[in-house]
């Protein structure tokens, strides 16, 4: 019954994992954005010209959750290993997220992905 929950749990962690993380780019637009553009007002209320950079931190921060809530839903789900390399898994995680996160924001800034007109007025 334990081994059914830790699968059934780890395969919960995948699926949410995949929709915060890159591997589904197609749902940045209804949960990654969305976080981010939270996450950049909250941080507004500290210092009013830090939206920008709340929200690409945001956005980071969302991509990291979803790759880590994946590797330990496959963890969950497929290792038997009693004691996983969790500080591995971290850094690995954050090493693909941070790639990416720099590429999309590169593109942004270059003009290659052009931002959609109503998220341009949202800045507070």
């Amino acid at each position: 019954m334990v081994n059914l929950f830790k699968k059934l749990s780890g395969g919960a962690l995948i699926g949410i994992g995949y929709l915060l993380s890159p591997l589904s780019w197609w749902n940045d637009l209804f949960f990654n954005l969305p976080i981010a553009l939270v996450f950049g007002y909250g941080v507004t209320l500290i210092n009013s010209n830090w939206f920008l950079p709340g929200t690409i931190v945001g956005y980071w921060l969302s991509n990291v959750l979803g790759i880590v809530m994946m590797q330990f839903g496959v963890m969950d789900m497929f290792l038997t290993e009693d004691k996983p390399n969790i500080r591995r898994d971290l850094l690995i995680g954050l090493r693909g997220t941070t790639f990416y996160t720099l590429i999309v924001s590169a593109l942004v800034y270059l003009h290659s992905l052009e931002m959609p007109d109503f998220l341009i007025g949202l800045h507070p």
